[in-house]
Parts: C-alpha cells; structure tokens; sequence
C-alpha cells in the first residue's frame, strides 16, 4: 500500500535510496508551465496526476521543483510541518535548484534588492514557520479582523453597482477591465489606503511579481514596489490614517510589533494577494456562469444556492494555479515518490481541484456538490487570512453583474479566450461580453 504523504517513511535514507532524486542530466524536470498549458492546464495536470504523485517540474525562472498534483497528498502537504516556507533558508537552496544552468548563472550575479528573489519582500506570515509565522499572524490578524471586512458590504455593493451601470451603456466590453479588476483592486486600496493618483503603477507592478518570470522587468517592479512601500509607510507613520496600513504600523502584541521590514513586506502581500485571487475569481466564476446558462438561471431563481456557488467555481477554476513556496526540512515521502532534503515543492491546487479521487466527474460545474470546500485558499497555519473578504466581493458582485444584466453573453469562442501566464495565478487576458 502506497505510504501517503502524511506519513514518516520508516527509514528516510533506505527509501531516497531505493528512489533516486532526478538527475538534470539524465531526467530533467518537465517544462510545464509553457502559453499552451496555460491555455488549457486540466488535461496536462491530469496525465502528470496518473503517473506519480510527485513529479519534477521546471518554473518559468528556472528553478526545479517538485509539482503536487493529488487532492490528499496536497492536503496533506499543505500542513506538513516538513516542508518550510521560511525563505530566509530557502533562499540560500535556490542556486542548486535551478534546472536551467543560464538561469542559475544569471541569479548568481544579483544581489541584495536587484535579485529576482528581493529578501525583503519575504519577511511577512506567509513566507515564515512558527514561531515567528504565530507572532506575525498574530499582529497582522488585529489589523484584519471580520468587523472590518463585513464593514466593507455596503461600499463593495455601491462600487459594484457603479461599475455595472457604466458596464450596461456599452454593447460590447471586456468584463476583467470593467469589473473584475476594478472592484478588488479599489476595495484592497482602501485597506491600505493607497491614493488613486498611485494605482496604475501598482497594477503594473503586481502584474509583473506575480508572472514567475525571472526578468529584468521583473527585478524592476520588485525595486519599485520597495520603494513605494517605504514611502507609504513613513508617510503613514508620521500620519496616521483610518486604514490598515496605518492599524498595522500601530499593532501591538504584549509590547511586540513589526519591525520595519517586516511592515514593508506585509504590505506587499497584503496590497497583491489581497486582490489578485479575488480579480480571478470573479473573472473564471463569470466565466463559468456563461458558459453553464441553466447553473445561471437556477442562481437567478434562488439567491441562497450562491454561497456554494462560489465554491464551487473556487474548485472548477479557481484564482491559484499553485501554492507559494515550500521546501523539505528532510526527506519526504509522497506515495512511491521520496522528495529529497532541501528541494522545492510547489502544490497544484488547480489539480488538487479536478482531482477524480475527491470529486467525482471533475470536469463538470456542479453547485449541488457535497464536500465542495477545498484548498483555493490554502490549508493549515497558512490558510488565507483574506479568504473571507474574496468570499465576500465574488458573491457580490457576480451575484449583481448576472442580475443586473441578465442577457449577459459571451462575445468570443470560450476555446479563443487568453489565459494569463502565471506560476501563481489562474485567470483571464480578458473576457469580452455583450451586455444584451
């Protein structure tokens, strides 16, 4: 019987033994993560899921890692204390990683902020292992609390409206411009209060940090958006406003607090994650709904069937392609796979959702299904602290977009429709609609 991941194997170096880690040389990792598998990912993750649990891969920068792509392997991984996020070590893993020797060189020249990997970017929860993970959840949770995100209803509702009554004077018009982007985007902006006059280059940068490409580009976006960030917070130090940023200068703890650092980097994850996996939620959820009209018309019908809607768009095509960054503490076992000691991990959530051993008919949009919560926002210590506020904007404002305009339509073959290139994200170039 298979030892799941879960499980300790009864004698680490007798089982990495017996199954040899790949040889670059001999066996080089897949290059996956090429615009055709973005373009249709299922298909491809589901032959890697039937051949091992465990399978090497190569990300867009390079590096080799190893991709998850089973529900309960994932499952399990995702809470596996074995397997680090603290990326003050795992930096120092990533030169021998690399499965591509010129991107291996090329990262070997950075340095401190110009690296495609800037360190300070890094110290915030979801980057670290207790204790220190504890301690920053801990003050970032008194900033982030479930008072202020169901505060944010009506002005998410008022948002939504405004942008749908624009959207209804246009016959044609793309739905991730008009709605899908604007919404989170204006909503985590005014948790960190970040000036209007600011947003285009933040988008910019986001877009940028969150495409796995180890670019010039790339390294660009990450010294800007330090920059940026230091600004903001000296700027909100020395006044304090009623936003988040200003709460998380002032969290305290037992006399704790962020250190400067530590700021600068929760910002960054708060400011993108807190907006990236809600853009592309509503946009693969509309897109879901168009392209299943009797899924639509029961939604229309019976407004309490929307909160498992949601869910179930989360597993069918959910905003994560991947989980960030783990690496092993030592070696781990997953099925008849050993990962070695101090190699990467990257857990396929979009596999984990399609995956026929958890759901069955994957491959098919069902807002009836039992047990539909999955792992979209994560598992364990590291579950999504922003989850309920995604949860809150996709009900929104899809709930609205549909009603508002119920002869909403597709204008584009749904095999035409262009797929971002992210390691990370799962999400839309555009969704062109015609709004009657």
């Amino acid at each position: 019987m298979p030892v799941r991941a879960t499980d300790q194997p009864q004698d680490p170096a007798a089982a990495s033994a017996a199954i040899p880690p790949p040889d670059p040389n001999r066996d080089p990792p897949h290059d996956l993560f090429t615009p055709a598998f973005h373009q249709r990912p299922h298909t491809a993750l589901a032959k890697l899921r039937d051949t091992a649990p465990a399978v090497p891969v190569m990300t867009p920068n390079g590096l080799r890692t190893w991709l998850i792509t089973g529900y309960e392997d994932a499952r399990a991984l995702l809470a596996d204390p074995r397997l680090s996020k603290d990326m003050r070590i795992g930096k120092d893993l990533i030169p021998r990683n690399f499965a591509d020797p010129a991107k291996q060189a090329e990262f070997l020249q950075e340095a401190g902020e110009r690296s495609q990997f800037p360190h300070v970017l890094s110290v915030h929860m979801l980057d670290s292992d207790p204790p220190d993970h504890t301690r920053l959840r801990r003050l970032v949770g008194r900033a982030f609390t479930a008072r202020r995100v169901e505060s944010l209803r009506p002005r998410i509702t008022e948002l939504t409206d405004e942008l749908l009554a624009g959207i209804a004077a246009h016959e044609r018009i793309d739905l991730m411009e008009a709605l899908a982007f604007p919404v989170p985007f204006t909503v985590i902006c005014w948790l960190l209060g970040v000036p209007p006059q600011d947003r285009a280059d933040f988008r910019r940068w986001s877009n940028l940090l969150v495409s796995g490409a180890g670019t010039e580009e790339v390294r660009d976006a990450s010294a800007d958006m330090i920059g940026y960030l230091r600004a903001q917070i000296a700027a909100k130090r020395s006044s304090p406003a009623d936003d988040m940023l200003s709460d998380l200068i002032l969290a305290r703890d037992d006399g704790d607090r962020l250190t400067e650092d530590e700021l600068l980097s929760m910002a960054f994850l708060l400011l993108v994650a807190g907006h990236e996996t809600t853009v592309n939620l509503i946009g693969n959820g509309a897109l879901a709904l168009l392209t299943h009209p009797q899924v639509r018309e029961r939604l229309l019908a019976d407004d309490a069937l929307w909160p498992a809607a949601v869910e179930e768009f989360l597993r069918y095509d959910g905003p994560v392609a991947n989980a960030t960054w783990r690496f092993t503490t030592e070696p781990v076992q997953v099925g008849e796979v050993v990962i070695p000691e101090g190699e990467f991990v990257s857990i396929s959530i979009g596999a984990a959702g399609r995956d026929p051993r958890r759901y069955p008919d994957p491959d098919r949009l069902d807002i009836d299904r039992p047990g539909t919560a999955g792992l979209a926002f994560g598992h364990g210590i590291h579950h999504c602290l922003g989850a309920p506020l995604a949860r809150l904007e996709g009900r929104i404002v899809l709930g609205r977009l549909f009603a508002r305009l119920p002869g909403l339509r597709l204008a584009a073959d749904p095999a035409e429709l262009r797929w971002r290139s992210s390691l990370m994200m799962r999400g839309l170039e555009e969704l062109p609609v015609l709004t009657a």
